[in-house]
């Protein structure tokens, strides 16, 4: 059920009148999680019982080692809740990728094995709503959070299906006192959540899905038929289909949620107005960047102990991050070289967090360029793919063979894109709305819903974030 589809328009309008229409806090929680259990059996309803048992069995440890009071056992708990947790993640999202890996490696030194065929569906949201569910067992174990929440409010924590299936990754210690406390969403909210969601939907139907998306697959598919201009705004297109893309999603989750009384975290910062990497990744997918710092960058030591073990730690935190998400050594490598950037920033800071200097124009466009290279591998199916493109951006000779109108339309785009962030970077999105006079805004908003309609109806694209 897509954010973008006439089914999902149906059942948020139908639970959103319900939810207005009752008047019992009690009452209102439970058709939310019932809601939300109907809207992610809508992908695939076996995969229900998978949610409702990581969830049951979170809740449930959690509970325990709250109640606990020795150190030993609170420690057990937590490492069996990281193991269910986990296994249930590799088995699904990784199984096939560590048999493919070890017959490849096993094929390196002569032997040969064919592993058996893995054909099971990822349940869709798995990565997000276990990160979601590890943060609240870790929260509790050190004392962060209350662990005595009852079955029922957890359970709509993990499922609220404006975040489920692709975030932000909401923390309990945000969610859980929102939804223990009666809330009625007022005109406001209702007002900026549902101008989010057109926004979003924007993003996504008509930016992300018709003015980069088809440049982008063009090339991709063949990096070979495609010369230097063409292949070039392939690279940008990409970073822009991404951005528009999950950014829209997620700025329709927050959207939605808001519809309902529920403030959610931004989940990006104009991060193309990044100046250094460290400031990207405190601007781009901020739930999962804020999470990896916190549950596994500190907890490895950090900055703490030395140069080499904080460039150590930098990099098995964005290898684990590329890793995240999808089981592909191009993953890994887009993880890898992200950690490169940050421990080459970092060593030209001399070790300290004060934001690099220089010319911040200057700055924030070589972030950009490298970030905008470094989607190469995130976008490429294959090695083979990846070498094609970045052997594209060389082939002067080859003509043109982009339509007219699809290269200029990407490249312009792009680069209102970024002058869009670098302007606003340092303010909200919300601030920059409240300065637009009611009737330009009027217009903004309609012009917005006739691009939308206009842009619906044939193939429907999912958020790419859902593959993760």
């Amino acid at each position: 059920m897509l954010f973008n589809s006439l089914t999902f328009l149906v059942f948020f309008a139908i639970v959103f009148g319900v939810y207005l229409a009752l008047r019992e806090w009690t009452a209102r929680k439970r058709l939310l999680l019932v809601a939300s259990y109907v809207f992610y059996a809508a992908w695939n309803p076996p995969y229900v019982a998978i949610l409702a048992f990581s969830t049951t069995m979170d809740w449930w440890i959690a509970r325990l080692v709250w109640r606990s009071q020795n150190e030993s056992r609170r420690r057990a708990l937590l490492i069996v809740s990281l193991a269910c947790n986990l296994s249930l993640l590799g088995f699904f999202k990784y199984g096939n990728f560590l048999l493919q890996t070890t017959a490849t490696l096993l094929a390196a030194i002569g032997v040969h094995y064919a592993p058996p065929a893995f054909d099971i569906v990822l349940p869709i949201g798995i990565s997000f709503y276990t990160f979601a569910s590890l943060s609240y067992t870790i929260d509790v174990y050190r004392r962060e959070v209350k662990g005595d929440w009852s079955l029922a409010d957890y359970a709509l924590f993990v499922s609220f299906f404006p975040h489920l299936v692709a975030g932000p990754i909401v923390r309990a210690r945000l969610l859980l006192p929102q939804i223990v406390v009666p809330r009625s969403p007022t005109r406001d909210q209702i007002g900026w959540g549902f101008m989010l969601v057109v926004i979003g939907l924007f993003m996504k139907s008509v930016l992300a899905d018709r003015v980069f998306a088809p440049v982008v697959d063009q090339v991709y598919s063949d990096p070979s038929r495609f010369g230097t201009l063409d292949t070039l705004t392939a690279v940008l297109g990409f970073s822009g289909q991404i951005y528009y893309d999950f950014a829209g999603y997620s700025l329709c989750a927050i959207g939605l949620a808001l519809c309902f009384g529920f403030e959610f975290p931004d989940n990006f910062r104009f991060p193309y107005a990044a100046r250094g990497f460290s400031d990207f990744w405190r601007r781009w997918h901020i739930s999962l960047s804020s999470w990896l710092r916190d549950y596994l960058y500190i907890p490895l030591g950090g900055s703490k102990g030395g140069e080499l073990k904080t460039y150590r730690n930098l990099m098995l935190t964005m290898l684990l991050g590329g890793l995240w998400h999808g089981a592909s050594w191009m993953y890994v490598l887009w993880g890898g070289l992200h950690g490169a950037w940050l421990a080459i920033e970092r060593k030209l800071r001399g070790g300290s967090s004060a934001p690099l200097q220089g010319a911040l124009v200057g700055l924030t466009l070589l972030t950009f360029v490298v970030v905008t290279l470094t989607w190469i591998p995130f976008r490429a199916e294959s090695t083979a793919t990846a070498a094609g493109i970045i052997a594209g951006l060389s082939h002067w000779t080859l003509p043109l063979a982009l339509g007219p109108v699809e290269r200029p339309l990407c490249l312009a785009a792009m680069a209102a894109t970024v002058l869009w962030q670098f302007r606003l970077r340092d303010r909200s999105l919300e601030d920059a709305f409240r300065e637009v006079k009611t009737i330009p805004l009027a217009a903004t908003v309609g012009a917005c819903l006739i691009a939308i309609f206009l842009s619906s109806g044939g193939d429907q694209r999912a958020f790419i974030y859902f593959q993760f």
